[in-house]
């Protein structure tokens, strides 16, 4: 059994009594949306006509949200519908990613997830979603689609016409079949966005697409009249996470190679790889459990895990890895030397894991095609880890050939930059979201490209640290100067990746 909806567009007025209803019978929040109606104007003056879509939860069959989330909140139900426990919800915001169509929110005032469950509780007695109820033109039909006599059913027979669904690319199977809709309303982005909406100024503005790249991906005849804006979910936070969780996994990388380079001090050769290890880890941790909307729930991703999710299991990572590294730290206080050095070369793996983990939690996030990009991704997370790890280290071990890999690090961390900008994007979702990683503030108030200014910062910051130690010249203080620069760097690349990932519109 699978619920699902038709959603006839060629009967659709664009009244919103579907919108309201939804509201009321839900008491979804103001300003927030489970269902609502797109408009979009396509033509030239004066031949224009209005189209509307109907958007909301597509009950997918394959739904990515269930996949991500850490906590089982989000369940498949037998019926098919997509429910959701709202008490289980960490406010983690990973389902938001995950969704190709927007339908899920985060209700500010309780700190988690809502979305559209098909009216759950009208339809176990029997009772039909709200918004089916109060539509004026009967342009919303429920039903079994794997009922071939159910009223969804019979009104795709009766069509006349191959139903439409939204991003069928995702493969995550929907079941929101769409009759007549016109597919600027559909394919969300291939529309010219405008500043202002036709009743209200918009809550969040526009994404600022180059002009060119404006004219290659948005169609000149068509633009979006009316929509629900949604926001950012993921910001500094996350940026900030991948930086601290590449210091710590790169200073382990690192770790059994220092032990060969004559120019390490002994601090820096047998303790701090180990103990910048486990203070950035811990860093990162804070940064993850703050980042939550019910931080107090953090603990849930450990007791009632599910496994799909890499959210649980770069947790899982995240313990191996501490734990091999605090190891590594008690044999060498217990003065087992061998030992620890022998661990140093086990602890290669987990830290591997711990730099790369998230190219396949960011896979998992099916709304943000720019992510998912994993073979790209997974190689230029290592190559961020080992950066920043060799510049961390460098001001106690200036070693000439560790100062040169540092600086060829930073400039293949520049390539791989590149390379999510103008490599090749197979959807339109990845092509907008790669042409606005320059259009992303450094920082607020700036016209300054936080994707061009952290990528050069880095690079000049790495070439700069290899010229000082490679010349003898290289003091400490310099050369933790020219790492945190390269850092700065690096989260302002970070914050331009994590942005325009999740500018392009889903809706």
């Amino acid at each position: 059994m699978q619920y699902g909806f038709v959603l006839d567009q060629r009967r659709c007025i664009g009244c919103h009594a579907c919108t309201v209803a939804c509201k009321s019978e839900n008491e979804v929040p103001l300003g927030d949306f489970r269902t609502w109606v797109k408009y979009t104007e396509v033509g030239s003056f004066p031949a224009v006509r209005r189209h509307f879509a109907v958007l909301r939860c597509n009950q997918c069959t394959a739904a990515p949200c269930v996949t991500i989330c850490p906590v089982t909140a989000l369940d498949k139900r037998p019926d098919g519908i997509v429910d959701l426990d709202k008490d289980v919800c960490i406010g983690c915001k990973a389902c938001m990613q995950a969704c190709p169509y927007d339908a899920l929110y985060l209700n500010e005032e309780s700190g988690g997830a809502e979305k559209c469950h098909f009216c759950a509780h009208r339809v176990e007695q029997g009772l039909k979603p709200a918004c089916e109820v109060v539509c004026p033109e009967n342009a919303i039909i429920s039903g079994d689609v794997h009922d071939p006599q159910s009223p969804l059913s019979l009104a795709l027979a009766a069509a006349g016409e191959k139903p439409m669904v939204r991003r069928p690319e995702q493969g995550t199977r929907p079941n929101v079949f769409y009759l007549g809709a016109h597919a600027a309303n559909l394919e969300p982005g291939t529309a010219r966005e405008e500043d202002m909406y036709l009743w209200s100024d918009r809550r969040l503005p526009k994404p600022d697409l180059p002009a060119a790249d404006a004219a290659a991906l948005q169609r000149p005849d068509a633009r979006v009249a009316l929509d629900v804006d949604h926001k950012v979910h993921w910001g500094w936070k996350v940026s900030a996470y991948l930086v601290t969780k590449g210091l710590s996994a790169g200073a382990a990388l690192w770790a059994p190679f220092v032990a060969w380079m004559p120019a390490a001090t002994d601090l820096g050769r047998d303790w701090l790889p180990e103990a910048f290890a486990l203070l950035f880890l811990a860093v990162t941790n804070v940064l993850l459990v703050a980042d939550l909307k019910r931080p107090k729930l953090f603990l849930s991703i450990l007791l009632r895990p599910n496994t799909r999710s890499w959210l649980v299991k770069g947790a899982w990572v995240l313990m191996a890895f501490g734990g091999l590294t605090t190891a590594i730290v008690g044999a060498r206080l217990l003065g087992l030397t061998g030992i620890a050095d022998g661990l140093r070369w086990t602890n290669l793996v987990a830290a591997s894991l711990a730099a790369a983990y998230t190219a396949f939690l960011f896979a998992q996030c099916e709304g943000r095609d720019l992510w998912q990009h994993t073979r790209t991704l997974l190689p230029h997370l290592l190559v961020q880890a080992l950066y920043l790890g060799g510049a961390l280290l460098l001001p106690f071990a200036p070693d000439a050939k560790l100062a040169v890999a540092v600086a060829a690090l930073a400039l293949l961390h520049h390539g791989f930059g590149l390379l999510e900008r103008h490599g090749r994007h197979t959807t339109h979702n990845a092509k907008m979201a790669a042409a606005l990683l320059p259009t992303i503030p450094a920082w607020p108030g700036t016209k300054r490209s936080a994707f061009h200014l952290g990528m050069a910062t880095t690079s000049l910051a790495g070439l700069l640290t290899m010229v000082l130690v490679t010349s003898g010249v290289g003091h400490p203080a310099a050369l933790a100067l020219c790492a945190v620069v390269g850092w700065a760097g690096l989260f302002l690349y970070e914050q331009a990746y994590v942005r325009a990932g999740q500018l392009p519109p889903l809706s």
